[in-house]
């Protein structure tokens, strides 16, 4: 069991992926418990306890912000998860099959809300929640559309969250509560020196398949196909 945010990161690159929080899904996480169920165990690392080294909340951050072999985003059963460096190019494979964004809009495979928040994110480098909603003119009613389209963009890996980011008043100083930012998959990983390359889509699912198994051998079939296809 991991005590600290250095060995959780040591725990990703070896493992390769894992569930966000403390739910595996069926599949694996490498922090097993939930908030509600930690009280109960002997262990340093806690829930919501704003301590950076001990708070899984605050490592989905410290992972993008200080690390370069680490993704996090909503990547599986469209809740959060971690995927290393070295198993990112084969979920990509797999959720994308070799199409560019523009290939699966025109086959129907993404949404138009999807592809107004997609068109905005990919010719910029970075951009926070509030700054996507804001360019692409997002109405109160479209907000709930909007926000599962940012899911449906992270679960198909066409986007992944790069960091956070404040408002800036009209004196340029951060205010409020920090909101996510997102970037596409390839800028996120060109800033990290990585060119993701393209690899055969089925000998990724076996590879995948195979070590899900070897972290849990109680997998189910149905559970450990919806979580390397990502639906």
């Amino acid at each position: 069991m991991v005590e600290n945010f250095s060995d959780f990161c040591g725990e990703v690159i070896r493992c390769g992926f894992s569930m966000g929080g403390g739910n595996a899904k069926g599949i694996y996480s490498i922090v097993p418990y939930t908030w509600e169920q930690q009280d109960y165990l002997d262990t340093p690392v806690k829930w919501h306890t704003g301590d950076p080294e001990t708070d899984p909340w605050e490592w989905r951050m410290r992972v993008l912000e200080e690390r370069d072999d680490i993704a996090y985003s909503k990547l599986f059963f469209n809740i959060s998860g971690f995927i290393s460096r070295q198993w990112y190019p084969r979920f990509l494979s797999v959720r994308r099959g070799g199409e560019s964004f523009d290939e699966a809009f025109e086959r129907g495979a993404v949404s138009r809300m999807a592809k107004r928040a997609y068109d905005v994110i990919r010719d910029i480098d970075s951009l926070a929640f509030h700054e996507i909603k804001s360019i692409a003119f997002v109405s109160r009613e479209e907000n709930s559309h909007f926000e599962q389209a940012l899911t449906e963009l992270q679960m198909k890996m066409f986007i992944t969250i790069d960091g956070r980011a404040q408002k800036i008043n009209k004196y340029g100083i951060p205010y409020g509560w920090s909101s996510t930012s997102f970037s596409t998959v390839e800028n996120f990983w060109r800033r990290r020196g990585l060119e993701l390359e393209d690899l055969d889509p089925d000998e990724s699912y076996e590879l995948i398949r195979e070590r899900i198994l070897e972290l849990n051998p109680e997998a189910k079939r149905s559970r450990i196909d919806k979580f390397i296809r990502g639906k």
